[in-house]
């Protein structure tokens, strides 16, 4: 069973710089570390909901089966993760489901204090869809927690990832990977080209297949995955798009908690 979105991918290309723009837009950072391998570094905007921004930048030109590589070589949205309650039993029912899943992959970062995080990863073929990501090590070791998740800009968690993708039949695929089908009550006019609203945990993943506008041009220029993230924020009245400037070409949202 899928619980909740894990955390959203942002590459960037100069870490420190995304870190202090991001703390400059309200949101407190926390160095992740450096994966294994050493291709990639990291630091996290984590949220009260349990789920967290990955600020990630490649050490040196990253291979075209990398999980995050994208030919356009942009900084932005690239991935995102969801938590599955057991990754092997997951796994097998999406293959039953008729999804290509590859793994449980191993996976790991050391922390800047020397701690050593262990995890496994199901990847699904294709950009248009999420990766699974389970810990093997604990989880608060991963994700940080207490003050860690206190913003300026009161944000506190994932109200919805919106999702461009090229064809229909990803509503398909999405039911097989989640198993459930997409919610039966959403209406088009909410979204421009939407085609489907999932719910995981307390997100909304949102596909959309636009045909025009800002959302089209990405979907032309990056291809299929996350578009925009909407985070949940105290004190907002109406949707506040932060500075792509500073969020390095990341479509985020401040959206009311309520």
């Amino acid at each position: 069973m899928i619980k909740a979105v894990d955390h959203i991918v942002i590459v960037v290309h100069d870490l420190a710089l995304a870190r202090g723009d991001y703390e400059a837009l309200g949101f407190t950072v926390v160095p992740g570390g450096e994966h294994a391998g050493g291709l990639t570094h990291n630091a996290l905007v984590a949220l009260a909901d349990g789920a967290y921004l990955e600020l990630v930048a490649f050490r040196q030109a990253p291979p075209a089966d990398h999980i995050f590589y994208r030919p356009h070589g942009q900084e932005g949205l690239v991935a995102f993760a969801l938590l599955p309650s057991d990754i092997e039993g997951d796994i097998n029912a999406a293959r039953a489901r008729g999804l290509d899943v590859q793994g449980p992959v191993a996976g790991g970062r050391t922390r800047p204090d020397g701690a050593r995080i262990e995890w496994r990863l199901g990847l699904s073929v294709g950009r248009d869809l999420p990766f699974l990501c389970a810990d093997i090590t604990p989880r608060d070791l991963r994700v940080p927690s207490g003050p860690a998740c206190l913003h300026a800009n009161r944000a506190q968690g994932v109200a919805a990832v919106v999702v461009v993708v090229n064809h229909t039949d990803a509503v398909a695929r999405y039911s097989a990977l989640l198993g459930t089908q997409p919610l039966p009550d959403w209406k088009q006019a909410e979204e421009a080209g939407q085609i489907a609203r999932f719910k995981v945990g307390g997100t909304a993943i949102v596909l959309i297949r636009p045909e025009q506008g800002l959302a089209a041009d990405y979907l032309h220029e990056r291809g299929e995955g996350p578009y925009e993230v909407r985070l949940r924020a105290s004190g907002v009245s109406e949707p506040v798009a932060l500075d792509p400037a500073r969020t390095h070409g990341a479509r985020i949202l401040l959206v009311p908690a309520a």
